[in-house]
């Protein structure tokens, strides 16, 4: 019966192991396909020869299950795709040879990788860092031989460009989502300034080893002094009273922006008996322009007079605080009682 039912789902073709025109019956499965040791199932698609049982893919068939399975590795890993590499180096104008080039690759290597050869770790690390429009404006910038003068400042200058959008573009969407508030005594009577909570806390990091719960009540002594000295807040955040003391609200963001998108701090866990401690550290220059006088002396002051405090000591010199002390777990602190500060 299954025989006859093969028999009439097949078609006419030729088989090469029978070098003649034969009853085809055509099949589809999925099949894993081993890419690095990893197994990934793939639809495969071919024919079958009902007379000598030869298994064949079709000819004229584009499908290859494994590129198929290269995609899917790569995705499973976070890998650079093939027409990832093809749209970045088009987007600049630039040729498999002058972007192999700039990387230090060979040019047949490059196509291969454009064309769905699986890059290795290094080569990927690579790829992935130079589709970065720091990193990209690094390369040309140091390798100037490679483009010629005209392309070079094209690009450059689109580079900038680019560099310039997206820092305004995002400073002006995490200010809308979390700097939404009016200015009032919760900020300090300052609009949020996210660009100065960043550059505040990586002045804090600059140079030392800061644990992040001290970088937090670096930054609200540094607003709460400056409000106290000159009736307004440095970076126009709002404080949340938590358990380890007083931090910027929505801290975490701040954090993570610095971390991952500005790269301009390095974290380091340690492990203690009963914790883990976050240890940050500045991997960029702090831009202080951006801040007056006044808030530069603040700063200063604010990182000398702790310098000596470990985690522990500062977190229990905030809670000394008037605003922290009639405050409630995750309520909001005044800048009201910056006039009692402690320091």
């Amino acid at each position: 019966m299954n025989n006859e039912k093969r028999r009439s789902n097949a078609m006419k073709g030729i088989c090469p192991a029978c070098e003649k025109e034969t009853e085809l019956e055509y099949v589809t499965r999925v099949e894993d396909i081993a890419v690095r040791d990893e197994n990934i199932p793939v639809h495969v698609e071919y024919f079958k020869c009902l007379e000598c049982e030869t298994e064949f893919d079709d000819p004229h068939s584009t499908y290859d299950p494994l590129e198929v399975a290269y995609h899917e590795y790569r995705a499973r890993h976070g890998m650079v795709q093939p027409e990832d590499i093809k749209t970045f180096r088009e987007r600049f104008g630039l040729t498999q040879l002058e972007l192999a080039n700039l990387l230090g690759l060979g040019g047949a290597t490059l196509s291969r990788y454009e064309n769905g050869a699986l890059q290795d770790e290094a080569h990927n690390t690579m790829l992935s860092l130079a589709m970065q429009p720091d990193n990209l404006l690094d390369l040309i910038e140091e390798k100037t031989s490679v483009l010629s003068d005209e392309k070079r400042n094209r690009i450059i200058n689109l580079l900038k460009d680019i560099t310039e959008e997206r820092e305004k573009s995002f400073l002006s969407i995490f200010e809308t989502r979390f700097g939404s508030y009016p200015a009032s005594i919760l900020s300090g009577y300052q609009p949020l300034n996210v660009a100065k909570l960043l550059n505040a806390m990586v002045f804090f990091c600059k140079g030392v080893e800061i644990p992040k719960t001290k970088l937090n009540k670096l930054i609200f002594y540094a607003d709460f002094k400056h409000y106290k000295e000159y009736s307004i807040s440095i970076t126009g955040s709002c404080y949340a009273h938590l358990p380890h003391g007083p931090v910027p609200d929505k801290y975490d963001y701040y954090m993570a922006t610095l971390f991952y998108d500005e790269k301009a701090i390095f974290i380091d866990e340690r492990q203690f008996p009963n914790y883990t401690g976050e240890f940050l550290s500045a991997l960029k220059e702090p831009d202080l322009s951006i801040f007056s006088t006044t808030e530069i002396k603040t700063l200063a002051y604010v990182k000398e007079f702790f310098e000596k405090y470990n985690a522990k000591e500062i977190r229990n010199f905030s809670h000394e605080e008037r605003g922290y002390q009639v405050t409630r777990n995750g309520e909001l602190i005044s800048y009201e009682y910056a006039q009692f500060l402690r320091i």
